[in-house]
């Protein structure tokens, strides 16, 4: 009896402690949140912005939508320390000057010029002069493949020839031209209606269609002059474009190419600011998505068709770089949902 008396007492003693550590966590977690709001905003975003919502929520903008179109008001501030985006922006320059540090190359913006920016690029502000007036297209990198035949599009348009990244210094018909095509855009993304994602990523192809367009006609150097490393490192994009689904391994890319792994892994740092390793899964990604948009086809036959050797493979390779499983992204496509 008396042991029984004394384990009742030791469970009794046991729960009360485990109440308490449970307590304190949650008084340490909120404690740290309040301090974390009570930060200044540059103090708390100073860490490396990569999702869209993320670079938003700077400027107090709490957009879910994968996509955001600025309505072109003055920008006062900017985050002091450099960061990687994790999606596409279209920058075109309204009023104003700006000093700016492209993947540690500086650029200077002034009114109708145009930046277009690639994810993984590496962006730091480094001043402004005057009021500072930008219209900004961003949009998630995958937000254009639902029910796109080629999901290489974006990769071909030859806005990124070499970079992540493309300076247009463009004249005021141009400009002009944009702006009245992302002011439609914008229109169109405030409406709640049944096709307006399908109505916005069309209306986000011709405008950067209209950009590619702009780049072509202003274009002055020719391709001639192009370095070797660059020459390599497009040679290495045609050939993960006609034979990813087939080859995922760096070696066979190098001995295509006639160079040694270490040298292309260079080259391509280089042009792109990511490894041919990092290159070829996003290619990989993108063919799954658009697959997986064709309701026809099973999650075992895109499997197979990317090169996979088991579904369970191509799930795990899916999950790491999109956060769902295949199963997962195809309900939410085919009930209309954006991840």
């Amino acid at each position: 009896m008396r042991i029984r008396t004394k384990m009742l007492e030791i469970f009794i003693i046991l729960v009360y402690i485990f109440t308490y550590v449970v307590k304190c966590f949650f008084v340490v977690r909120n404690v740290v949140r309040l301090f974390a709001k009570a930060l200044p905003k540059k103090l708390y975003m100073d860490k490396a912005y990569e999702k869209l919502h993320d670079t938003l929520m700077f400027y107090g903008v709490d957009c879910v939508l994968p996509y955001y179109i600025s309505s072109g008001n003055p920008i006062p501030e900017f985050p002091e320390t450099s960061f990687r985006v994790d999606y596409y922006a279209v920058c075109v320059c309204v009023e104003g000057q700006i000093e700016i540090e492209i993947d540690n190359l500086q650029y200077h913006l002034s009114e109708n010029e145009f930046l277009v920016l690639a994810p993984s690029t590496v962006l730091r502000f480094v001043q402004t002069s005057g009021e500072l007036r930008m219209r900004l297209l961003l949009f998630d990198k995958n937000f254009l493949l639902k029910n796109i035949a080629d999901p290489f599009f974006l990769d071909k348009m030859g806005l990124f020839t070499g970079r992540s990244f493309c300076v247009i210094r463009s004249n005021g018909d141009d400009a002009n031209r944009i702006f009245s095509l992302m002011e439609y855009l914008k229109e169109v993304s405030e409406r709640n209606g049944r096709y307006t994602l399908d109505l916005v990523r069309t209306l986000i192809f011709n405008v950067l269609l209209e950009v590619a367009e702009i780049v072509v006609n202003e274009k002055q150097t020719s391709d001639k002059t192009l370095e070797e490393g660059n020459c390599l490192f497009f040679r290495f994009m045609e050939l993960v474009c006609k034979h990813v689904g087939q080859h995922k391994d760096v070696a066979y890319y190098a001995d295509c190419l006639s160079v040694s792994n270490k040298y292309l892994i260079a080259m391509v740092k280089r042009g792109a600011g990511k490894t041919p390793h990092q290159i070829i899964d996003e290619y990989i990604l993108k063919e799954a998505l658009a697959l997986l948009g064709n309701p026809e086809k099973t999650v075992s036959d895109v499997a197979y068709a990317i090169g996979f050797n088991s579904v369970s493979a191509f799930g795990r390779f899916f999950k790491k770089h999109s956060y769902v499983s295949p199963s997962e992204y195809r309900r939410a496509q085919l009930s209309g949902q954006e991840i």
